[in-house]
């Protein structure tokens, strides 16, 4: 299952990396990346870059880029924006975020899903027979060994506790459906 861009609510576009930084002082940025790994981040076309507190009522707009050049380095990206020549530049780009119009995402083969898009489906355990609502997906968060389904309480559901459920096909989860709605999980309401 593909990390994920971040989709945070804002409608047809997906947060893929942020600026952490200018690299050396020829105008090259640090790029956090939000993907599942930092080739994936490379492999994108459409980059915007929007400055902190833009967006819904915010005070400043996403901006096409175009990346000059970029590489892996250790566990990010480095990157040269085209346009951006010195240090001073770069910095200013610090905070910045990276988003993509969420129809550049590649199509996944079947039974694959970008976590944002199970999240808000609803969790049913199927316990002795019947089927517990357990909650609704939050959020995911990566252990390393698999992925977690975060479900926070939502009407209807059995408690008011938040839960951790592990992402393991066929172990841990028994289907996602999400047309329905829902995803169905092996896992005791106590847990």
């Amino acid at each position: 299952m593909p990390e994920a861009p971040e989709a945070n609510g804002d409608q047809g576009w997906l947060r893929v990396g942020r600026v952490s930084g200018a690299y050396g002082i020829k105008g090259w940025v640090r790029v956090r990346t939000y993907t599942e790994s930092p080739e994936g981040f490379l492999a994108l076309e459409g980059l915007h870059l929007e400055a902190p507190g833009a967006g819904a009522g915010g005070a400043g707009e996403r901006r096409p880029v175009d990346l000059a050049a970029a590489r892996v380095q250790g566990k990010g990206i480095v990157a040269h924006i085209a346009g951006i020549e010195d240090r001073t530049q770069a910095e200013r780009l610090r905070g910045q975020t990276f988003w993509i119009p969420a129809q550049q995402l590649p199509t996944l083969a079947a039974g694959d899903y970008y976590w944002r898009d199970l999240i808000g489906l609803a969790v049913y355990s199927d316990h002795e027979g019947g089927s517990v609502l357990l909650g609704e997906v939050d959020h995911l968060i990566e252990t390393g060994a698999n992925d977690v389904l975060v479900l926070r309480p939502c009407p209807g559901s059995v408690d008011d506790r938040e839960r951790l459920v592990p992402y393991l096909p066929g172990a841990v989860i028994a289907a996602v459906e999400p047309a329905a709605n829902r995803i169905r999980v092996h896992w005791h309401p106590d847990d």
